[in-house]
């Protein structure tokens, strides 16, 4: 568990980082996905069942950030990389055209990483992600963000993850995406 402090004395708004049953908590960490990722009730709907489903497969573990009163206001999953998922079939030829197909092997993969606005910039999604990453057997992450300069991309960045393909295009997003890995751990500081 990690403890991150709320904004005052004593603080009704500490964050813990924990591990979570996301199968049991999908529709409080889907609430948490819409507002910060803004997805319509149609697309929650989809999401639920691809999460119900991801939860399944080896390795998939889920972390989150819940405050004191229980509330979770963040949440992180993941598992490692099999070629054969939707996402890898996806992303394979972008990261061929640029010679880093050999990044779908030995991979962690980032599947979501969402922290509700109020929450954001307290150091919520960095902990989340390097709590995932630092229980990985692999020794290399993977995930796509959006392609644009955001404080997304940014913590990525300074987590050491780096584009290994752009202008990703995924069925049904209105935006292109960009594929980026890191070497794990990842960077601290």
């Amino acid at each position: 568990m990690l403890r991150i402090p709320g904004h005052g004395h004593p603080s009704p708004d500490e964050v813990v980082i924990g591990p979570l049953d996301l199968s049991a908590r999908v529709e409080e960490a889907l609430a948490v996905q819409a507002v910060a990722f803004g997805l319509s009730a149609d697309e929650i709907a989809v999401r639920r069942q691809i999460v119900q489903r991801h939860m399944t497969h080896p390795g998939a573990r889920a972390f989150g950030a819940t405050t004191g009163d229980g509330r979770l206001v963040g949440f992180v999953y993941g598992m490692p990389n099999d070629r054969t998922h939707w996402w890898s079939t996806v992303v394979e030829p972008y990261l061929r055209a640029q010679g880093h197909e050999d990044w779908l092997d030995h991979s962690f993969v980032i599947t979501e990483l969402h922290v509700h606005p109020q929450y954001q910039n307290r150091g919520i999604g960095r902990a989340l992600i390097t709590t995932i990453t630092d229980g990985a057997d692999e020794p290399r992450s993977i995930l796509s963000a959006i392609d644009t300069d955001s404080p997304a991309r940014g913590l990525y960045r300074s987590l050491g993850y780096e584009d290994l393909a752009r202008q990703v295009l995924f069925p049904s997003a209105p935006k292109p995406y960009a594929v980026m890995g890191a070497p794990l751990p990842l960077r601290r500081g």
